[in-house]
């Protein structure tokens, strides 16, 4: 079982609009609409795999209300925080003629230190019996860059394993705390490096050397080249086959959960590598974040292509 945490839950809206960018106005062809924030979509994606887990982190407002009702309607356990200011809306619009995707995320509601000690103390409350907590995304205002090392540090101590995929401050702390496995981008990991990481011999170096830190596992993913996982010693590469490609929006969460569902199913790193590399894929046919199937992952998995690197 795993537990996610998203600080920062939102309603992901995405318009397909051709020709977006043109001084006029804009009828999409195609809107979704869906609970967010990459926990949620790591928790989706892990379910439609045959996993099970629940979701918490801050929620508030009218749009609060919302997230909390899709994730009832997708049938995904949560026990949420609930906070005084309202919940953000995260937009996309996809324009498929010109390949373009633009972003607009709000900031975040405003959270005070009353709020953060209840998800502090509703993580810790729900401890027992996970087997991961995945700590995922940027946090909302007024939670300490040092949240998730907290949580990390609190999870060790009860036997629970920790996933970290954030970036920036949050990254770096939490990646001080050593967590079990931390999943960055190649532009995240070259942050952490302090150096642009070009080649996959840089990219294996810098990810290798973070087991300074007591971490465990290393992947990291490389947008349509797929990713790399280590374990401070072996490190291997998966390459996706040719997909048609829709969003890179939720890919890296469809990763992580393809990753953990494969090792909880006692699969080897190798495995674990193929699978969520082919739920990164699949998850790029789509425009909603996190709704792949099943079966469009495990069709994508026979093309994926495993190699040892040094």
């Amino acid at each position: 079982m795993i537990l996610t945490v998203t600080p920062n839950a939102s309603i992901d809206k995405t318009y397909v609009v051709d020709g977006f960018g043109i001084d006029r106005i804009h009828r999409p062809s195609t809107i979704t609409s869906s609970p967010g924030g990459k926990g949620i979509n790591v928790l989706r994606v892990f379910q439609e795999l045959g996993g099970s887990g629940c979701a918490t982190g801050f929620i508030g407002g009218r749009v609060g209300d919302t997230i909390t009702e899709g994730l009832d309607a997708l049938g995904i356990e949560h026990r949420m925080v609930r906070v005084n200011k309202e919940s953000r809306l995260c937009i996309k619009v996809l324009d498929p003629s010109s390949g373009t995707q633009t972003e607009l995320n709000e900031t975040g509601p405003d959270i005070d230190a009353h709020e953060v000690e209840l998800l502090s103390k509703r993580i810790e409350s729900m401890l027992n019996g996970v087997d991961w907590l995945v700590l995922s995304g940027n946090v909302p205002p007024g939670v300490p860059v040092s949240f998730y090392g907290d949580m990390i540090r609190l999870a060790k101590s009860r036997g629970v394993k920790t996933v970290l995929d954030a970036s920036d401050e949050q990254l770096i702390e939490g990646v001080a705390a050593g967590p079990f496995m931390v999943k960055p981008n190649v532009h995240e990991l070259s942050h952490l490096a302090d150096q642009e990481l070009v080649t996959i011999e840089e990219i294996c170096s810098a990810a290798k050397s973070l087991k300074q830190y007591g971490i465990n596992i290393v992947s990291v993913t490389v947008g349509r080249s797929g990713a790399m996982v280590t374990d401070g010693t072996h490190a291997w590469q998966a390459t996706p086959p040719q997909i048609d490609f829709a969003s890179a929006v939720g890919s890296g969460d469809s990763f992580v959960a393809g990753f953990l569902y494969e090792l909880s199913s006692g699969g080897t790193l190798a495995d674990a590598l193929a699978l969520g590399t082919a739920a990164g894929a699949a998850n790029a046919t789509t425009y909603d974040a996190g709704s792949c199937s099943k079966s469009s992952i495990m069709d994508i998995r026979r093309g994926v292509v495993l190699s040892d690197l040094f």
